[in-house]
């Protein structure tokens, strides 16, 4: 399989994160898959944000489940974009997209677009929590699944098999190759995240992850030069 590289909520290192310029500069980069993150608004829209809350990322404060879809719209995401909803991105964007949810009532709306735009092929859903993993597998027969972790041990592999996950996304500073050879004995596909360097670019491709998570496009490139 080739080294995949993903677009960390597009390219947030170079671009507002998880907005459509930074998806279609990630798309315009050459980078294999796209990430973002979903929440739901208060009345139900499948917003593109990575926090619970609009705090970090907008001009605004507050949790995303309290504010309506109109009231996001007016927030500035940074340089004047706005806060998009995902099926903006699915037409800004042809590249296959990788979507991290964090609860069951996104994924059930998420299932629901999935379902609509015959997306099967096209979406991975990843998340750190085992009961969103588990719903949108119900309710989307044959989605790839993904479970993302930043704390683990050999453990990961277990989790990941016991929910169907076909990847595991771990965070770089605590792998090791006995983690790695642990979870290659169990049939899975690894990414590292984050890979914004070159020294984390080599550590990566040493253990002969699958891909890698990055905020930089550049990446892309050193990536085919680096072994």
């Amino acid at each position: 399989m080739n080294f995949l590289t993903i677009g960390h909520r597009g390219v947030m290192g170079v671009a507002p994160e998880n907005t459509l310029r930074s998806f279609v500069a990630a798309q315009e980069a050459g980078l294999d898959v796209i990430g973002l993150d979903l929440h739901l608004s208060k009345d139900g829209a499948l917003v593109v944000m990575h926090d619970a809350e609009v705090d970090r990322t907008t001009d605004g404060t507050g949790p995303v489940a309290e504010k309506t879809l109109a009231e996001l719209r007016v927030l500035d995401a940074g340089h004047g974009a706005r806060v998009p909803v995902f099926e903006e991105v699915l037409a800004a964007v042809r590249t296959p997209l990788q979507v991290e949810i964090e609860d069951v009532a996104a994924a059930r709306a998420l299932a629901a677009v999935m379902h609509e735009r015959d997306l099967v092929g096209r979406v991975e859903v990843s998340s750190f929590q085992a009961e969103a993993i588990t719903e949108i597998a119900r309710l989307v027969p044959g989605v790839r699944t993904a479970l993302i972790a930043s704390s683990y041990g050999m453990e990961v592999a277990e989790r990941a098999v016991a929910l169907g996950a076909a990847t595991v996304c771990l965070d770089i500073r605590r792998l090791t190759l006995e983690v790695v050879e642990h979870v290659r004995a169990s049939g899975l596909r690894i990414i590292g995240w984050v890979v914004n360097t070159h020294n984390h670019l080599r550590l990566v491709r040493a253990l002969e992850l699958d891909g890698a998570t990055t905020d930089f496009p550049e990446i892309k490139r050193t990536a085919r030069f680096t072994a």
